[in-house]
């Protein structure tokens, strides 16, 4: 049967991991890029210290874990900053990712990732959809989500890459920008463009 890897993408609060979250209901391996990140820059991995000799010890919270909130301070307002911890972390979370993802023999699998186009990962995928939502919707679901101004919330989405070329090498778009059952409709008709051998 084989192995089919499905590249899921598309930017800050448009909905992705509901659409992954379906997928993943419906039998798929999910590889979360941003997860696996997580554990490279857990204390005591080679990618924290990485960063830190990068940015300095401010990234650190006081438990020698790395402070989101001030790197994401660093690199969300300068985008030379940003393109800087991408060339850091890029390289690590994809050969882990596609560790993880060819271990898995039969099935479909997820790559799950924001930049999964921009980092060149989306080469090895057989197929990407890209998820998207309006930017108002984007901008609410931020200040709900991470308890922020619409003003950072608007800060983070700039930050964010550009949709032109994720639309132009994306195979499909969910545009969500409805209710739950309109997305889902949206996921249903998605899954059968996957050639039925990988669904069974």
């Amino acid at each position: 049967m084989g192995r089919f890897i499905l590249g899921i993408t598309g930017n800050i609060a448009t909905g992705k991991s509901t659409v992954v979250k379906m997928l993943v209901s419906r039998g798929a391996h999910h590889i979360d890029a941003d997860k696996v990140y997580h554990e490279l820059v857990a204390p005591g991995e080679p990618l924290l210290q990485t960063l830190v000799d990068h940015f300095g010890e401010g990234i650190l919270a006081e438990d020698g874990s790395l402070d989101r909130k001030a790197l994401g301070a660093i690199v969300f307002s300068d985008p030379a900053k940003l393109a800087e911890l991408d060339a850091l972390t890029h390289p690590a979370v994809i050969a882990e990712s596609d560790r993880r993802a060819f271990k898995v023999e039969h099935g479909i699998v997820i790559l799950d990732a924001v930049k999964l186009i921009e980092s060149g990962h989306a080469d090895v995928c057989d197929a990407v959809w890209l998820v998207t939502a309006p930017e108002a919707t984007q901008v609410d679901r931020l200040v709900a989500r991470n308890n922020i101004s619409p003003e950072e919330a608007r800060r983070r989405i700039d930050a964010q890459p550009p949709l032109a070329p994720k639309r132009s090498r994306a195979d499909l778009e969910i545009v969500n920008d409805g209710s739950l059952d309109d997305l889902r409709k949206q996921v249903d008709a998605a899954w059968l463009t996957i050639p039925e051998e990988f669904r069974a």
